[in-house]
């Protein structure tokens, strides 16, 4: 359900500096710390390094960047949404695309700290198969996973 109007397409480096700014604030949000990161090597990881192994699809509301996706046929890398737009149905139309484009296993981690992550992905059929710290950030992660039925 698209009630709002939004737009999934495929990831434009012209679109880089915005998406990169919309992923950090709801990261920190997320996990309510800075990002490690500084802004011009975020802006080449998601240009050079995400791309090789992901598929990269932006979404846009009124023109803005408001949330992003990065995935394969067997994972999701990133999943964000703008702070200001999350609970419109965002998240959960990337992750029905995503979820129609897969192999029919579909993994994912998140940060413990992250309970709103963690309940999205609880409620939309994942299940918790793994725990660790397999981040950079070195910050306790839960691996979940989501099979077709």
């Amino acid at each position: 359900m698209n009630k709002h109007q939004f737009i999934i397409s495929q990831y434009n480096p012209k679109y880089a500096e915005e998406t990169v700014e919309m992923w950090r604030k709801s990261k920190e949000r997320a996990i309510g710390q800075k990002e490690i990161h500084n802004l011009e090597s975020h802006i080449y990881f998601l240009n050079n390094i995400l791309p090789e192994l992901f598929q990269i699809d932006l979404v846009f509301l009124e023109e803005r960047v408001v949330g992003m996706i990065a995935y394969n046929d067997i994972e999701i890398s990133q999943l964000y949404v703008h702070t200001d737009y999350q609970g419109i149905g965002i998240g959960h139309t990337l992750l029905s695309k995503v979820k129609a484009q897969s192999s029919g296993i579909l993994t994912v981690r998140t940060f413990e700290v992250n309970k709103h992550a963690q309940r999205f992905y609880e409620k939309n059929g994942f299940k918790i198969i793994g725990r660790g710290h397999e981040n950079e950030e070195n910050l306790p992660d839960i691996q979940y996973e989501w099979k077709f039925k």
